[in-house]
């Protein structure tokens, strides 16, 4: 019997006439492609966190594809920036109900698929346009099927609404994977055809862990400016923040682990594959489906001396006996490292201890699961809540929930950081492209 194909298959193997000449186009011009060398664009030695912007009363009219929850958006909130919204659009409707949740949008402006989205009504009208075409297509994680996953030719939507709009400037986001995709060929059709459109073009990784954000998230910046212009992305800052400030005091029974998902998390195979981590410093890469699975981030919360434990917490004490013994400290060095169960009460990061805690790892070579902190039998480890997720990518909590938890963790794992975008705004200075409607 021949198996179903998933939504996701459908989305990867979809056929059209449009999307099969697209298809056609970039093969075509990928096979003509030699390998390309991704030299990375030197930083800058500005400050930017001390840069102040030229024309701060001027408004710039911002259009948004692949729009999602509407990061580049909040980034304008959050810097008091005037702005206003020409074009958003996305496929999904639960990310349509928080968007329109959150900012203000005629309904004529909202447009559903970019494949049916006629740009040219708004051209002259936008001076920014910011979208990150879905990734899968070229993620390290994915098929990596590239041009051959129907979602892989969407990039070339987003060129064809660059060429019918004509922004002063516009910014294309991508996962770290694009540039080196098909040894380099899949980067240097999608830059020659921005260049072709006539715009001077820049781009870098920039990990969000450098900007403020508590996050390894590596990810490729695309700046294509209307004029030849003289920029270097923003330097990297000083990390102030771990992903401990950015958890809520208070979460409900729900994002507790039971016994089967404590045991995941700990387990030896789990720990080796590195794919989870218990109170790190610094966040996994957020992933749209943290939701349905045990990879990523989790919180573990001890009961601390004289802490009543709370009856509604039972169902998930187990026997210790249950899990593997190597994975317990002993009492001496349990009571010491993971003294303390809430946010006004750290443990110790001394080195010069009898008993040393064990060093975190850099990001990039990812947190090892059951090192840093350990299960006793009435311990409790919960995934990160919504809000949580949210905060790890820049979004305040004036950030209005209105979908389920399930939608929640799918939009936030698919935006870009905010504090990213934050850095790059000033860095260009956003509002030189911008209009003054008061003079």
């Amino acid at each position: 019997m021949r198996k179903q194909m998933t939504d996701v298959e459908k989305s990867i193997y979809e056929e059209s006439e449009k999307i099969n000449s697209v298809k056609k186009i970039v093969k075509a011009r990928s096979s003509a492609v030699e390998t390309f060398q991704t030299t990375p664009e030197e930083l800058s030695s500005e400050d930017w966190k001390a840069k102040t912007f030229s024309f701060p009363n001027n408004t710039v009219r911002l259009g948004t594809v692949f729009s999602g929850i509407g990061a580049i958006e909040h980034a304008f909130q959050r810097l008091k920036l005037k702005y206003k919204i020409v074009f958003a659009g996305d496929i999904e409707e639960k990310c349509r109900q928080s968007y329109f949740a959150n900012y203000e949008i005629n309904e004529d402006d909202w447009f559903t698929d970019i494949r049916e989205f006629d740009a040219t009504q708004y051209r002259g009208q936008v001076d920014f346009i910011v979208g990150g075409a879905p990734c899968q297509a070229f993620s390290m994680v994915g098929k990596r099927l590239g041009f051959e996953d129907a979602r892989g030719t969407l990039f070339y939507e987003f060129a064809r609404v660059v060429k019918e709009t004509e922004p002063k400037v516009f910014l294309f986001e991508n996962v770290k994977g694009l540039i080196n995709h098909d040894n380099g060929r899949t980067w240097q059709v999608i830059h020659d055809i921005f260049e072709e459109l006539g715009y001077d073009v820049h781009f870098r990784i920039l990990n969000s862990k450098d900007y403020g954000i508590p996050q390894n998230r590596e990810r490729l910046f695309c700046l294509g400016f209307k004029k030849p212009t003289e920029f270097r992305f923003p330097a990297p800052i000083e990390l102030e923040y771990r992903m401990y400030d950015f958890l809520e005091d208070y979460a409900y029974t729900k994002y507790f682990l039971k016994e089967k998902g404590i045991k995941f998390v700990t387990s030896h195979k789990n720990r080796e594959k590195s794919y989870t981590q218990v109170n790190g410093d610094i966040a996994l890469c957020q992933k749209r489906n943290q939701q349905f699975n045990w990879h990523g981030d989790f919180v573990y919360h001890p009961v601390a001396e004289g802490e009543p434990f709370e009856e509604d917490f039972d169902e998930f004490i187990f026997d210790v006996r249950d899990v593997e013994e190597k994975y317990y400290l002993s009492e001496k060095v349990a009571k010491y490292v993971l003294a303390g169960g809430t946010k006004g009460f750290r443990t110790s990061t001394k080195t010069d201890l009898d008993v040393a805690r064990p060093l975190l790892q850099t990001m990039h070579k990812m947190h090892r699961a059951g090192v840093d902190n350990y299960v006793t039998h009435k311990g409790r480890i919960r995934k990160l809540t919504p809000r949580e997720c949210l905060r790890l990518m820049g979004f305040k909590d004036s950030f209005k929930i209105v979908v389920s938890d399930t939608s929640m963790y799918q939009q936030s794992g698919n935006s870009i950081v905010v504090d990213v975008l934050i850095a790059i705004l000033k860095q260009m200075d956003i509002t030189t492209y911008g209009v003054n409607y008061e003079g």
